[in-house]
């Protein structure tokens, strides 16, 4: 199923549309963006089977999976939105200093405008809907683009957006590179985009001359450690998860294992043993093992099965885009499968005897979008004080993504800015500062020519003792 590019002048009418109706003013409307929310909500119960018969046909991703990795958390976002809008679009009242009286101060959270959102193929609903989320509780318009790769997920995702929202307002747009370039000429007040570091310094370029605010969730080589007083057991049935989740193709999958040499062999068999718990009968015809996107996926990651020695798994079938989850040994630091996201089921091996050694090593190269520890919490805590990622876990995977109290975003080259709950709603928003001053008073010391100033001078100077 081939999608069809959305042509040069379609974009330049959706966007011209999408600015005529947030001038209008409509959406600054804090009672109306609920009804949106509330909306949205209706939308996506209606739109639940297609989509997840969608995520099968696409990604052999079934529905246990695609509801907990993909609409569960949508719903999840779009409820705490309705209930919090009101808190979240209050103005906010600050403490005003002496230097400023009798003037009130406040923060005004104002929505940014039209906004573009782009996603990937990996979790294409969640991570092109959960964006959407924060959004329209900020009262912001979008024009959102969904990943070629997965064509009958973004047939499904248009249906629905088509079905729920005016194009004036919420619009999708389809296609390939071309595309991508085509949106990235227009002016938008914010770009929220999905996907990799190569994707997301092509977006930046070419917003750059707008000066667009951007949120880029990219993704990176996020290494996993075992130390020698990890619980092994539940240690490689966690990873094992975390790693068979979406067969790999995970922004924020454990990469590559770091484990200790003392405690590597006893690992393997853990890990072994985890796979065969999780999949009794195995992976290959399981339906709740996800399959490889595309060829070219596919042929990418059997290459990379030549860069170690395989002591798990590495059976796989190019014709069903199958491969089962593989442990590499004897890896190099320096073997092509090091180098990039390995966005799939293979999991090079790496030892180490001090923890000094995994510090250099992580800080040496980019800074990834998770970091997993499995050890002792003084020393996951010591470990994390030393290095730096987007997010983390101790003892665990995947599951900071789950928790929306806390952000969820990269640094450096796996991302910048955070969402999720209320991050989503400020990552769509401008805080204004206003200050309110009364005119019953003209205090005179800030005119010139000063003759107060030495009052004035010793006032700031004691606020800062």
């Amino acid at each position: 199923m081939a999608l069809e590019n959305t042509t040069p002048e379609r974009i330049q009418e959706l966007v011209e549309k999408q600015r005529a109706f947030y001038a209008s003013g409509v959406t600054r409307d804090v009672k109306w963006r609920k009804r949106q929310l509330k909306i949205f909500n209706k939308g996506l119960a209606k739109w639940e089977k297609p989509l997840t018969v969608a995520l099968w046909q696409d990604l052999h991703k079934s529905y246990e999976e695609a509801f907990m990795t993909e609409l569960g958390l949508v719903y999840g976002e779009i409820g705490e939105a309705i209930r919090k809008i009101e808190k979240w679009a209050k103005r906010r009242e600050k403490p005003t200093p002496l230097t400023v009286q009798p003037s009130k101060s406040y923060i005004v959270r104002e929505p940014l405008g039209c906004t573009l959102i782009v996603s990937p193929w990996n979790y294409p609903v969640q991570l092109l809907l959960n964006p959407l989320v924060g959004c329209i509780a900020a009262g912001c318009t979008a024009i959102l683009k969904p990943s070629p790769y997965v064509p009958n997920v973004s047939k499904a995702l248009e249906a629905f957006i088509q079905d729920t929202f005016k194009e004036e307002y919420i619009a999708v747009v389809q296609g390939n590179r071309i595309v991508n370039g085509e949106l990235f000429r227009h002016r938008y007040d914010l770009v929220f985009l999905t996907g990799s570091p190569s994707l997301g310094r092509i977006a930046m370029e070419a917003q750059s001359k707008y000066l667009t605010p951007m949120v880029l969730e990219l993704g990176g080589k996020s290494p996993c450690i075992v130390d020698r007083d990890a619980n092994l057991k539940i240690a490689a049935r966690r990873i094992a998860w975390g790693k068979c989740l979406n067969s790999g193709q995970t922004c924020i999958a454990p990469d590559y294992l770091f484990l200790h040499q003392d405690i590597k062999d006893q690992f393997i068999e853990e890990f072994k043993n985890a796979l065969k718990d999780l999949y009794p009968d195995g992976t290959e015809h399981s339906d709740k093992f996800v399959h490889i996107v595309k060829d070219s996926a596919f042929e990418r990651l059997e290459g990379y099965l030549k860069d170690g020695k395989i002591v798990a798994g590495g059976h796989h079938d190019r014709e069903r885009l199958w491969m089962e989850p593989t442990l590499l040994d004897g890896v190099s630091p320096d073997a092509p499968v090091m180098q990039e996201e390995i966005f799939g089921p293979i999991f090079p091996i790496l030892t180490f005897r001090d923890r000094e050694e995994v510090v250099k090593f992580v800080n040496g190269r980019e800074k990834p979008l998770a970091f997993y520890y499995f050890g002792t919490s003084a020393n996951g805590w010591d470990i994390i004080s030393r290095t730096t990622s987007g997010g983390a876990c101790i003892n665990d995977t995947i599951m900071h993504i789950a928790n929306g109290h806390i952000p969820f975003g990269g640094v450096g080259n796996s991302g910048m800015g955070s969402y999720h709950s209320e991050r989503s709603f400020l990552a769509f928003s401008h805080e204004r500062a206003v200050v309110k001053t009364p005119t019953r008073i003209d205090l005179k010391f800030r005119y010139m020519p000063y003759k107060l100033f030495g009052i004035i001078k010793k006032m700031l100077q004691m606020s800062a003792e």
